[in-house]
């Protein structure tokens, strides 16, 4: 076997209690599932799920003055941005899905907002070649586009917030000035992220002390970053977009052979947008349109729709392999045509229809694994950090922020406390290409928040953070849950499955010939891999950073009750009040 993982004895199926909020939700629990890591919280009034037990209290102690949970995650998020700047920060951008009960006449509504920042205007694919290469690289000037992050807090904050953007960013300036003590996963992420940065201007003097990354547990302090953030909350988006912040930033990226400029960052602005949906078995689940990846989870889970998973068994080699070979079609699609829908015209809502579905379906050999995939026919015309935060009024934010790889692309503003993101990176360099590079235009998006309802009335807020990961695990929670009855905290600790070598958006890489790699957590027994092996999918071991980070809260539709659940393999937590 390529895989060399331990097996984990599964436990027997989880009983429900019928008194328990969700009861009547759940299906009859599957025999053979994993044991939950921890409980899931309930609460009555509020709840946040956060990768830092810090972050999370933040949302709740800002939802307690007032606040709504669009607050709390605005609050949260800026915690987050100094104590995990490893995933992300105000250098980077924001997507978020908002459940609105008071919209509509108190009938409720989604708002989807696109918070992805564009090229600079000087950014062309000449400028880019003159600087002697041929694909833009992951790190330096190059692949900075504007941060949308700060705009979105803002435009979130205008339509549903109840308290002063001061009262919120208030937390996270506190820490900053502070200190707070560093979690451990962030520690160890940190220090990788030295050994990749330790070359560029500004980063060991902004993220490290005496060269070295903070130890978990030590006090970090960000007087930069407090003094940023003070500026946001005192002049607004226009403290950080105009003015003494924009002009470092433009400044700072000219000297080092970039193309942004102050009227790049002045003009930036973000874009409400109406979330899609796919039902899958009753339930809709819902994503951010393109440019970012969303849409892949429904392609996905619309391709499963049409087979019998939960009698094939969780971890076994039929489940298994029908999700990679439905993941293999989504993302052969997902290179052909997801891109800015500005510049290019994407064919949504057939990619996401029952009819498209059934047709790529027919494409998987239940014995074989697809060694390539060609997208369908159609004409045309890192990391991360989740949040979700729900309030007492039934407020319900699915929030995603990054700054694509780890800590960003190296590039430090002097004196301003955080790193630009590279999300340039995923355009291609060629112009027949939909994601091909133009000034003004957004980068293909890995980043994807998500909602479900059912019967139009919200069921869960989720996400699952982790570059390509992301759709993957959107889709495996969604049938962890509703195929094989896992509790919320079930579906996320579930060993998760990760398939890698699908083409890439940004057209930098060659399209899947050899069936790509996939890698599996530890749980799945032998006889399974060996399976999978002989039906032709080469198996090797990965990181578990590779596997993503989940946060999710449901809510009780009868009694108003939030449940939440937190990824175990990060130092976050669920709390309520």
């Amino acid at each position: 076997m390529n895989l060399r993982c331990p097996t984990v004895t599964m436990c027997a199926a989880l009983m429900m209690n019928a008194a328990t909020p969700f009861a009547e939700e759940q299906r009859p629990t599957a025999p053979g599932l994993p044991r939950a890591t921890r409980s899931e919280v309930y609460a009555p009034r509020a709840m946040a799920a956060t990768s830092h037990p810090l972050a999370t209290q933040t949302a709740l102690e800002v939802m307690r003055r007032g606040g709504s949970a669009v607050d709390g995650a605005i609050a949260a998020n800026a915690a987050l941005g100094l104590m995990e700047p490893t995933g992300c920060g105000i250098g980077g951008d924001l997507f978020a899905i908002v459940w609105d009960p008071a919209a509509e006449g108190g009938r409720g509504k989604l708002f989807g907002y696109n918070g992805s920042g564009r090229a600079p205007k000087g950014m062309t694919i000449d400028f880019v070649k003159s600087k002697g290469v041929e694909a833009i690289p992951a790190l330096g000037p190059l692949p900075v586009t504007v941060p949308g992050c700060v705009d979105g807090w803002f435009a979130l904050h205008g339509k549903f917030g109840r308290i002063d953007i001061k009262d919120v960013l208030a937390p996270a300036i506190a820490y900053a000035e502070g200190g707070f003590p560093m979690a451990p996963v962030i520690a160890d992420a940190w220090a990788i992220s030295v050994r990749r940065m330790d070359k560029f201007p500004n980063f060991k003097e902004q993220f490290t002390i005496d060269g070295r990354a903070p130890k978990a547990g030590e006090i970090w302090k960000n007087p930069n970053l407090a003094r940023t953030l003070t500026t946001i909350a005192n002049e607004g988006r226009d403290g950080f977009y105009k003015g003494a912040v924009a002009e470092t930033i433009a400044t700072f990226l000219q000297t080092q052979g970039g193309a942004m400029t102050a009227a790049d960052l002045a003009e930036h602005e973000g874009e409400w947008v109406d979330p899609v949906s796919a039902n899958y078995r009753g339930y809709d689940v819902w994503e951010i349109p393109p440019n970012g990846q969303g849409i892949a989870a429904l392609q996905i889970l619309k391709v499963l729709e049409g087979f019998d998973i939960r009698s094939m068994g969780f971890g076994s080699a039929d489940y298994i392999h029908t999700i990679v070979e439905a993941k293999k079609l989504a993302f052969e699609d997902r290179a052909r045509y997801y891109a800015d829908q500005r510049f290019s015209k994407v064919p949504v809502r057939t990619l996401i229809s029952e009819e498209y579905a059934a047709e790529r379906r027919k494409r998987i050999d239940s014995a074989k694994a697809a060694l390539a995939v060609e997208p369908g026919a159609i004409p045309t015309g890192a990391d991360t950090i989740y949040l979700t935060v729900a309030d007492e009024r039934g407020m319900m934010v699915s929030l995603i922020q990054s700054n694509y790889r780890g800590v960003g692309g190296g590039m430090v503003p002097p004196g301003l406390g955080f790193m630009l993101q590279d999300r340039g990176e995923q355009f291609a360099l060629v112009d027949s290409h939909p994601n091909a590079l133009q000034p003004g235009k957004r980068p293909f998006h890995t980043i994807i928040p998500a909602f479900v309802t059912k019967d139009g009335v919200p069921w869960m807020s989720f996400g699952v953070m982790g570059g390509a990961m992301q759709p993957q695990a959107h889709a495996q929670i969604i049938v962890n849950l509703i195929d094989f009855g896992m509790t919320l905290q079930q579906a996320g600790d579930a060993p998760r499955i990760h398939h890698d070598g699908s083409t890439e958006p940004q057209g930098a890489v060659k399209p899947m010939s050899t069936g790509g790699v996939l890698n599996l957590e530890p749980g799945i027994a032998p006889d399974v891999i060996a399976d999978l092996e002989r039906r032709g999918h080469v198996l090797k071991p990965a990181p578990t950073a590779v596997f993503g980070g989940y946060q999710a809260i449901r809510r009780d539709a009868k009694t108003g009750v939030y449940e939440g659940a937190s990824e175990s393999r990060k130092d976050g937590m669920a709390a309520g009040y």
